[in-house]
């Protein structure tokens, strides 16, 4: 064997060995950035339409209020309180853990520590105020089971100024007349813009208040969208289901 073929077969374990430790850093680098920085989500369901649609996905900063027992999820970290917190806005769109469920929800801060949340007649009172909203337009809502409904399209202005978006199928659902929440010390009140279809903060058994200790990242921007939920691998749907003009934008 030639000195040439030799050096060539000792060439190729050194670059397997290279390859491996490259893959090796690229997840660790991955896992680092998605456990402290960014983590990507999607929306599955309805109840924050119109604002995020249902097939949307974006990322969620983790440091923005620090880090809590559910950050790095799916591992639960024995933490109490938040390590480098930092206090939540009014109308900051937050994915979280409630407390009696195992799974993610993305929904918007209305309620903070202290504050008193009510719905009469299909209007949000925050403190005892009527919370302000304008109205739109008429348009339809479809959901996750592909049900349509009209809804009535409302600008809502927070108390802090931050305007969005409501959808109201009308003023007399569910959810529309309630009793007084009293939001506890350390925790927020969640609720969906799409008031009729979402089960949020206003359902003490199934969402109720939820701790800061429980809130996973702040919604930043959307980088991609797709109609009816297609799982973003079927590239032969795009031509027909790519939202791109829901692509690359804040969130708010």
């Amino acid at each position: 064997m030639s000195d040439a073929s030799k050096a060539k077969e000792e060439k190729k374990p050194s670059e397997l060995r290279e390859t491996i430790i490259v893959i090796i850093e690229a997840l660790v680098i991955a896992f680092v950035f998605r456990s402290f920085f960014y983590q990507p989500f999607s929306i599955p369901t309805a109840s924050l339409q119109p604002s995020m649609m249902i097939g949307d996905y974006f990322v969620a900063s983790k440091f923005t209020w620090g880090y809590g027992r559910y950050s790095f999820s799916p591992i639960e970290v024995p933490i109490q309180g938040r390590i480098f917190g930092r206090e939540s806005n009014r109308g900051d769109i937050a994915v979280f853990r409630p407390v009696p469920q195992k799974d993610d929800y993305v929904k918007r801060i209305i309620g903070l520590p202290g504050d008193t949340i009510q719905m009469k007649q299909g209007r949000l009172y925050i403190n005892d105020v009527m919370v302000e909203r304008e109205f739109i337009e008429r348009s339809t809502d479809k959901d996750s089971f592909g049900t349509v409904l009209p809804v009535l399209v409302y600008k809502e202005t927070l108390p802090n100024g931050l305007t969005h978006l409501i959808n109201e199928i009308s003023d007399e659902s569910r959810m529309d007349n309630t009793s007084e929440y009293l939001v506890p010390e350390g925790h927020y009140f969640m609720m969906g813009d799409n008031r009729d279809r979402s089960q949020d903060s206003r359902f003490l058994s199934a969402v109720g208040y939820v701790p800061a200790s429980n809130l996973i990242g702040k919604a930043e921007a959307r980088f991609f969208s797709v109609e009816d939920n297609v799982p973003p691998w079927q590239i032969w749907q795009w031509p027909a289901k790519l939202r791109l003009d829901r692509m690359f934008q804040s969130v708010y």
